[in-house]
């Protein structure tokens, strides 16, 4: 008798590899499962909190009690516009932070420029290790640090006392200075990669062709570099724009994240309206740069 031959069973795959191929199968389905979770907190978080600041910002409140009245007005945005206080606000911020954001790009431009075109690089890691290494600090350290070096006997009056120099640390030029030492390394870095990533060929061919190094850097670096400082120059505005610790300890004007914060607690409804105002500086901001096809080569 022919005996029948055995065949084994195939092997039981695991849930682990069964789950694999079957996302493998339908990879729409998995692309939406691993996007669900941000899009979530984008939404609950960014744009849901974006949604009751809005709510918030045309709610009143009751003079007598001060307390919120779910009344929906349109008096605090009345009340920003036309009071000089607010408007001279506004523009005293955003003033500072243009001026900022220009001081920034002046100093971080060189440094940047010297990482990615010169600088061996050993020595680029140790600059890039140089610009980083601020971020490790606290905001705070940093904030009062500055507070101590500006104050009557600190080291900026020290250092400039042997030429008979005075400087007023506590003033909104010594508040200038703090913004453009917190945001620096925000500009550099942006500067740096832009720079690293322009081909070396476009350089060589300027130079084949009779460029000079300073018509080069003009008509080829400084145009192919502009997105990377439009990308710098978006942190520091917007950051400069909405801090209000550093106003609070270098000076006693009021900025539009001390007016927000002054306002919180007492007059919730219109530090809502106010803090929608570099919500739109911002937008505009952001439209002017693409209008300038700022973002193309990003």
């Amino acid at each position: 008798m022919s005996s029948i031959p055995y065949e084994a069973p195939p092997p039981r795959q695991s849930l682990g590899r069964r789950l694999s191929t079957f996302f493998y199968r339908h990879p729409h389905l998995s692309l939406a499962l691993l996007l669900v979770a941000p899009i979530t907190c984008f939404v609950v978080g960014y744009l849901g909190s974006l949604a009751v600041l809005l709510l918030a910002s045309v709610w009143n409140v009751d003079p007598f009690t001060s307390q919120v009245v779910h009344t929906y007005t349109l008096a605090n945005f009345r009340r920003i516009v036309e009071e000089p206080v607010y408007r001279e606000v506004a523009w005293r911020t955003i003033r500072m932070a243009a001026l900022v954001t220009v001081a920034d790009a002046i100093l971080a431009f060189p440094i940047a420029y010297y990482m990615a075109r010169i600088a061996s690089p050993r020595t680029r890691n140790l600059l890039v290790v140089a610009v980083l290494m601020p971020l490790w600090a606290s905001y705070l350290v940093k904030a009062y640090a500055w507070r101590t070096i500006l104050s009557g006997e600190g080291a900026l009056n020290w250092a400039l006392s042997p030429f008979g120099v005075s400087f007023h640390g506590y003033s909104t030029t010594g508040l200038w200075l703090v913004f453009t030492y917190l945001w620096l390394p925000f500009m550099i870095l942006p500067i740096y990669a832009g720079l690293e990533r322009i081909p070396e060929s476009l350089l060589e061919a300027s130079a084949d062709l009779g460029g000079r190094s300073v018509r080069t850097f003009v008509r080829i670096t400084l145009p192919l570099a502009f997105p990377a400082v439009v990308a710098g120059s978006i942190f520091t505005f917007s950051l400069t724009l909405g801090d209000y610790i550093a106003p609070k300890l270098i000076t006693s004007q009021q900025f539009i994240g001390t007016v927000i914060y002054d306002n919180h607690g007492t007059n919730l409804p219109v530090a809502a309206a106010f803090t929608l105002v570099p919500i739109g500086v911002m937008i505009v901001y952001l439209v002017v740069a693409r209008r300038l096809k700022a973002f193309e080569a990003l």
